[in-house]
C-alpha cells in the first residue's frame, strides 16, 4: 500500500478531524506529538550518562569504563543508521508507529539486562539498546516530511533532542540522589519516561498523510528502493559528500558535549547541580527553534537549500566565537556552554530535518528524505565514535572542556570551508 493508497483507508475521528483543521491546530498537534515522542526517546538514552561509573570489579582495561559505555551505546546507534538507510526509506507509513514501539521495547530491555548482567559486561546491554534507539529518529520524522508545515513541525520536532537530552540526564541525577544504584538507575528511567512514550505514539499515528496541496509544494513522498536511492545520490554526490562531511563534525562535537557534560560542568564548578543539564539547554532550544522556523517563509526549495545552509554556516559562526570569547575571559563559562551549545544545534539540526526535506522538494522526485539523513547520520555516528577513540587512547592528557574548545575551533573553519563549496555544487541548475 503506497501513500496514496493509505491516504484512501478508512480514517479515525481525530485524523479525519486533522485533514481539515486549520494550519496551527495541525501543527501544534503534529509538532508536540512527535516531540513527546522523541523526548521521551531520551529517557532510555541519556540517562546513563549522568552517572559517573567509577572502575567496577573486575573491568580488565585501563580506560574509564564510562567511555566504554558510551562508546558501546553509539556504536549500536551508529549500525542503526547503517540499517536504517535500507529500512527507513523502505518503511510504509503504516508500520511506523509499531515500528517505534517494538524498537523502544527493546531499548528498555537492553536497560534491564544492563542492570541483571555483571557490570563488566554492560557494554553489550549498551550497545543493544542504542542498537533499537538509532531508527526512532527516522521513523518519527516520517510522519512529518514532505508537508508545507514541515518546518514548523520539524522545528518542535528538533527541539525534543536539544531540550531531552538535559532532561533525562537530570532525571538521572535525581535518581541517583535518591539512592538508586548506578547500574539500575538507567532501567528506572526508562520506566518513568514509558508512559508518556505509549501515550505519544498513539496520538502521532493519527495524523494524516500529507494532502495534494503538501505534494504539489513538496513533492509526494514514498517508499524508495535501491535503484531510487542510488539515483538521488549519485545526482548530488559531489555535494552531498561535503555536506556529510560536515555533518560528521557536528555530530561528532555534539555528541562529545552532550555525553560528557557532566564532566564538562564538574570542571567548570558545577559538580552537583541536577538542574544544569536542563537549565543551560532552554535558552540552546530558543535560539535554534526561532530561526528554524522563519525558514517556513522561504517558499521557492532551491532558495530555501541555501538558506538552511546559511544556518548551519551562522552555528559554525557561533560556536567559533563564543569559544574564543570563553577563552580570552570575556565570556563565564555558563554562557560559553550555551552558546557553544546554541552554535552545535544551529548547524546539527536542520541537517536532521529541514535541509534534506527541502533537497528532495527541489530535485522534483519522488522520494523521503529520511534516506539522506540516514546516510549522513551513519557516518556522523562514525565520526563520534572515532572522536571519542581519540580522547580516550589517543594518549592527550587534556581536560575535557579544553578538548571541546580544540574540537570547536577546528570544526568551525573546516565546517565553513566545506558549506561553501557545497553550497556552490548546489546552486549550480
Amino acid at each position: 500500500m503506497d501513500a496514496r493508497a493509505e491516504a484512501k483507508a478508512p480514517q479515525g475521528a481525530v485524523t479525519h478531524f486533522l485533514a481539515s483543521a486549520p494550519p496551527w491546530v495541525f501543527a501544534l498537534y503534529g509538532g508536540l506529538s512527535s516531540f513527546a515522542v522523541y523526548f521521551a526517546m531520551f529517557g532510555y538514552r541519556k540517562p546513563f550518562t549522568a552517572a559517573a561509573f567509577a572502575h567496577p570489579d573486575g573491568w580488565p582495561f585501563a580506560f574509564d569504563f564510562k567511555i566504554a559505555l558510551v562508546i558501546a551505546q553509539v556504536a549500536g546507534y551508529a549500525t542503526a543508521k547503517f540499517i536504517g538507510v535500507k529500512v527507513i526509506s523502505e518503511m510504509r507509513a503504516s508500520r511506523r508507529a509499531a515500528a517505534i514501539l517494538i524498537l523502544i521495547f527493546g531499548a528498555q530491555l537492553a536497560l534491564l539486562l544492563f542492570g541483571v548482567l555483571p557490570t563488566v559486561i554492560g557494554p553489550m546491554a549498551l550497545y543493544l539498546n542504542g542498537l533499537c534507539l538509532g531508527m526512532i529518529w527516522g521513523l518519527v520524522f516520517g510522519f512529518l516530511e514532505g508537508r508545507r508545515l514541515t518546518e514548523v513541525l520539524g522545528a518542535m520536532l528538533c527541539a525534543s533532542f536539544i531540550l531531552s537530552s538535559g532532561v533525562a540526564k537530570s532525571v538521572g541525577k535525581m535518581l541517583l540522589l535518591s539512592n538508586v544504584a548506578e547500574k539500575w538507575m538507567p532501567a528506572v528511567a526508562g520506566l518513568v519516561f514509558a508512559p508518556l512514550m505509549l501515550i505519544a505514539v498513539v496520538a502521532l499515528a493519527q495524523l494524516p498523510p500529507p494532502s495534494p496541496a503538501d505534494e504539489a509544494e513538496r513533492v509526494r513522498r514514498a517508499p524508495m528502493n535501491a535503484k531510487d536511492r542510488a539515483a538521488l545520490f549519485a545526482a548530488h554526490a559531489p555535494a552531498l559528500i561535503l555536506l556529510i562531511a560536515v555533518y560528521v563534525m557536528l555530530t561528532a562535537l555534539r555528541d562529545f558535549r552532550d555525553n560528557f557534560s557532566a564532566e564538562i560542568w564538574t570542571e567548570l564548578g558545577f559538580p552537583n547541580a541536577a538542574s544544569i543539564f536542563t537549565l543551560s539547554e532552554l535558552p540552546v532550544a530558543a535560539i535554534v527553534l526561532v530561526g528554524l522556523a522563519a525558514l517556513m517563509g522561504v517558499k521557492d526549495n532551491r532558495r530555501a537549500v541555501t538558506f538552511n545552509i546559511g544556518f548551519v554556516a551562522l552555528g559554525f559562526a557561533l560556536l567559533g566565537a563564543s569559544t574564543l570569547a570563553y577563552q580570552l575571559h570575556m565570556l563565564p563559562p555558563v554562557w560559553w556552554m550555551i552558546l557553544a551549545g546554541a552554535g552545535l544545534y544551529m548547524g546539527y539540526t536542520p541537517f536532521n530535518a529541514m535541509l534534506f526535506d527541502r533537497m528532495i522538494a527541489a530535485t522534483g522526485k519522488v522520494g523521503t528524505a529520511g534516506f539522506l539523513i540516514y546516510v549522513a547520520d551513519s557516518f556522523g555516528y562514525v565520526g563520534s565514535i572515532s572522536l571519542l577513540l581519540v580522547k580516550s587512547f589517543g594518549h592527550f592528557d587534556i581536560a575535557w572542556g579544553q578538548f571541546l574548545a580544540i574540537g570547536a575551533y577546528v570544526a568551525c573553519g573546516l565546517g565553513l570551508v566545506g558549506l561553501f563549496f557545497a553550497n556552490r555544487l548546489l546552486a549550480k541548475p
